[in-house]
């Protein structure tokens, strides 16, 4: 009985973490969780150092992100910081987080950048996201912004089952087969509904900023 039940919560454990489908990340923190050198409740990068995968080539003005979510529901944080060992993530690109329903491929396709940068210059996409056991989970991919740089066609950025509410806006991000996203007022296709998520919002906030910290 205790064995069958450990298997069970490592089961839930491990389909409750997530990847980066694009840009791709710095290395599978899924694979071989067990045996693994990383963890993904490790800030700020799931253990991952610098230089362990490839660099991405993104858009000066912001890009595509997609992501493999395991969870029911999750909170999704994306944020970017410059420089080639990075360890400052002070950029957000989801100042108003999100609320993601549904397993499956989530993807944005191009996210803002509320900074101005160079060409050439390297940065790393941090993804951090929560789901009801209120932990932290990280992974991060190492970019280079290029001026010739393309967000993902429709083709190539798809969303599965996953959808997201915009906590904050009163509007959601749909689920389609194609990249194309549209807004309802007062969405609902979140874990709690939105009017709950409004009442939440402010300690949920304040949760965003303790997982961009790593505290």
């Amino acid at each position: 009985m205790l064995s069958s039940l450990l298997l069970i919560a490592a089961a839930q454990l491990a389909t409750a973490h997530f990847g980066i489908e694009y840009p791709p990340w710095r290395a599978d923190t899924l694979a071989d969780e067990e045996n693994s050198p990383y963890s993904q409740w490790e800030y700020p990068c799931a253990g991952v150092p610098a230089g362990t995968g490839n660099r991405t080539d993104w858009p000066l003005t912001g890009g595509s992100v997609s992501l493999d979510l395991h969870h029911k529901w999750t909170y999704v944080f994306i944020n970017v910081g410059l420089g080639d060992n990075v360890t400052n993530f002070n950029i957000s690109l989801t100042p108003e987080f999100w609320n993601v329903t549904g397993n499956g491929t989530f993807c944005i396709p191009t996210l803002p950048l509320p900074a101005t940068v160079q060409d050439g210059q390297n940065a790393t996409i941090q993804v951090v996201t929560s789901g009801q056991s209120g932990s932290a989970l990280y992974n991060c991919a190492d970019i280079t912004f290029r001026s010739a740089a393309k967000s993902l066609s429709g083709d190539e950025c798809k969303n599965t089952t996953a959808s997201a509410v915009t906590i904050g806006q009163s509007h959601s991000t749909s689920n389609s087969s194609s990249s194309t996203n549209s807004t309802s007022s007062g969405g609902t296709n979140s874990a709690t509904g939105i009017s709950a998520n409004f009442v939440a919002l402010t300690s949920i906030s304040g949760l965003a900023v303790l997982f961009a910290l790593g505290l």
